[in-house]
């Protein structure tokens, strides 16, 4: 992996769940963010909605992401030829980790990061916008920890038991059982 993780050649990432509406788009938005130039991220779903989330597109734009191409789409695009090549996986949904996933080019490194559902939220507005919020944080700081490792330098195994950890973080990073 060490020709990777430049700028005209990045780590590319992607984020699954079930539905390719909330955590995934989110997630992918995140990752284009902090993880540029270094990593390019996508987002799919094993059974993708059609139709991105309402409430994760107005959190993206109320935060300054562009919104503008983001589409729930099958993860099997990115299982057929012509498609980036994989460099890692993350699972950011408990439905999409134990579903048996395409067959990825490269064998690319995975991990599972739940997350919960925010697209299942009830209540008002403000209440779903808050869970929406929720899950952007833990999002945001899984991401910040994984784009701050040396992933060019550091061994394959010990690569693996550091994106395990990352899944395994809480809502706070200095809480109990953060990696």
């Amino acid at each position: 992996m060490s020709d990777k993780g430049t700028q005209d050649n990045p780590f590319n990432v992607l984020f699954l769940c079930t539905g390719n509406s909330a955590r995934s788009i989110i997630a992918e938005a995140v990752m284009n963010r902090f993880g540029a130039p270094r990593f390019r991220a996508f987002s799919a779903g094993s059974q993708p909605k059609g139709a991105v989330n309402p409430h994760a597109l107005a959190l993206l734009k109320s935060l300054n992401y562009k919104t503008e191409g983001f589409r729930s789409k099958s993860w099997e695009e990115f299982a057929q030829a012509g498609a980036p090549e994989l460099d890692f996986v993350f699972t950011v949904c408990d439905n999409a980790a134990n579903e048996v996933c395409p067959v990825w080019p490269g064998q690319p490194m995975s991990a599972h990061w739940g997350v919960p559902d925010p697209a299942a939220a009830e209540g008002s507005d403000a209440v779903i916008g808050q869970v929406f919020a929720d899950a952007y944080r833990m999002l945001q700081n899984r991401i910040n920890v994984f784009v701050s490792l040396p992933v060019a330098s550091i061994d394959r195994l010990s690569l693996q038991k550091r994106l395990d950890d990352i899944g395994r973080m809480r809502r706070d990073p200095n809480a109990e059982g953060a990696a």
